[in-house]
């Protein structure tokens, strides 16, 4: 049976459905990303904010076509809206035959067992993750699930749960059975990964994490993705500035600006918090590029509030934001309050503030120009004979991308001066120097781990 597999949402959701891939092999499936050839489609689906709902809907119908137009068994879908909204899918989607919330995956195989679309058992594991993206060299590294914090407008919580970090080993061991696939960025991401570890109460910690995964395998690039600027500790600092394998990358989201907006918001941050820690980052790390995420319109903003906020960015001066209007969440405490903010001020307050934010990056982005700094290559050389790349100070997926001439291969990481900025968020760049290149098949295989006894607990967790 060929099964297909469409990821919707954030990394952590991406690391998810490589589990279910490999789950799904073990026992006799064949992965494919023509739909019109699986048998059974799973759609991982969002339910953060309701333009990802749309997305997820939209995905759902669309798979369920296939039971009519391809060959088409079973549509499945799973994740977190279906944690959220369950019934009503069921009843407004009767062409999907199995809904499964994030908390339900570990029934996945049994019913599709009990339905005689999967075989038995296989003796033989491939391991816990199998790569279903564009990408085989960036891959993503989920360090823990659920959320702690209780952020007013966010319904993680109720999607995912309380915060629980995976054992140090055991990430340690995914980490290395995703070197050996050939991944040569390893991205980490969890809802804070600066929780991690305060719940294992070993002395665990995202420093010594860090650490571990420096001396226990050898990818040359280890990113840090969602990171709260409260659990930002001397030690982390130090780490992080002192491994050159840890890229000066920090993705921190504040959300807000305004204390009394941050207040509202359930945030564990204030202000002067936030423009320390930010201060604290960039005096400690050389170079350090930080991101941030803001949310636009939620209930009581008033036009100071969003005042407020753009002066902030103005004085903080990220490299990239990523900003979007607030829409209320069913089951969250922000639910409870007045949306009192119209769309059209919201969409105006967007606008605003991505504006603003442009001209930041343009500014950050030509003090670039000139530098020579490592990037990555991701595509191949196309027939202008430039590579599409990233630097270090550019995340895969949501910071653009850096073109250089090179016959460089993907996965090859290069030393490149940056000639000039283009379309506002990409660069192009020289080649300088090659600084390393993937090892072949054969040099991975001979690593630390046997492929086939990397394997780390439930696929589902």
């Amino acid at each position: 049976m060929k099964v297909g597999v469409i990821t919707l949402g954030c990394d952590k959701n991406t690391v998810d459905s490589e589990r279910y891939a490999a789950a799904l092999v073990a026992r006799g499936a064949e992965m494919t990303t023509d739909l019109g050839e699986a048998g059974i489609i799973v759609i991982n689906t969002c339910g953060f904010i309701d333009a990802a709902k749309k997305e997820s809907i939209d995905a759902i119908v669309d798979a369920g076509r296939y039971k009519d137009d391809g060959v088409c068994r079973a549509v499945v879908a799973v994740g977190c809206m279906v944690q959220r909204h369950k019934s009503e899918l069921e009843e407004a989607l009767p062409e999907v035959d199995l809904f499964l919330g994030a908390s339900e995956v570990d029934r996945l195989l049994p019913e599709l067992e009990e339905r005689g679309l999967i075989d038995e058992p296989l003796e033989i594991h491939p391991g816990e993750r199998i790569f279903t993206g564009e990408l085989a060299h960036v891959r993503y590294l989920k360090v823990s699930e659920g959320c702690d914090h209780g952020c007013a407008f966010c319904a993680i919580p109720l999607m995912r749960g309380k915060h629980r970090s995976f054992a140090l080993p055991e990430v340690v061991r995914e980490a290395q059975l995703l070197e050996m696939q050939g991944a040569r960025e390893l991205n980490l991401v969890a809802q804070d990964l600066a929780h991690y570890g305060r719940d294992l109460r070993d002395g665990s910690g995202l420093a010594s994490l860090l650490r571990q995964l420096v001396s226990e395998t050898t990818v040359p690039w280890i990113r840090m993705l969602y990171l709260y600027s409260t659990g930002i500790t001397p030690e982390l600092l130090e780490t992080v500035a002192r491994e050159p394998r840890i890229v000066p990358y920090l993705d921190m989201p504040m959300q807000h600006a305004s204390d009394e907006v941050l207040k509202r918001m359930r945030r564990p941050e204030r202000r002067g918090v936030i423009r320390d820690r930010v201060a604290l980052l960039r005096s400690a790390i050389p170079d350090v590029a930080l991101r941030t995420t803001c949310i636009v319109g939620f209930p009581g903003e008033t036009e100071r509030d969003f005042e407020s906020l753009l002066e902030f960015l103005e004085e903080v001066q990220f490299d990239r934001v990523g900003a979007f209007t607030y829409s209320p969440q069913e089951g969250t405490r922000a639910f409870e309050l007045r949306d009192d903010v119209p769309e059209e001020v919201k969409r105006e307050r967007l606008e605003r503030l991505t504006e603003l934010q442009l001209a930041i990056t343009a500014e950050r982005y030509d003090r670039r120009v000139g530098r020579t700094v490592q990037a990555i290559i991701d595509r191949p050389a196309d027939a202008s004979g430039f590579a599409e790349a990233r630097t270090v100070w550019q995340a895969d997926d949501i910071d653009g991308i850096t073109r250089v001439r090179t016959s460089a291969q993907p996965g090859t990481i290069l030393d490149v001066r940056i000639d000039a900025v283009e379309n506002d968020y990409d660069f192009e760049a020289t080649e300088r120097r090659i600084v390393s290149v993937p090892p072949t098949m054969e040099r991975r295989a001979g690593r630390a781990l046997p492929m086939f006894a990397a394997t780390i607990g439930s696929f589902g967790r």
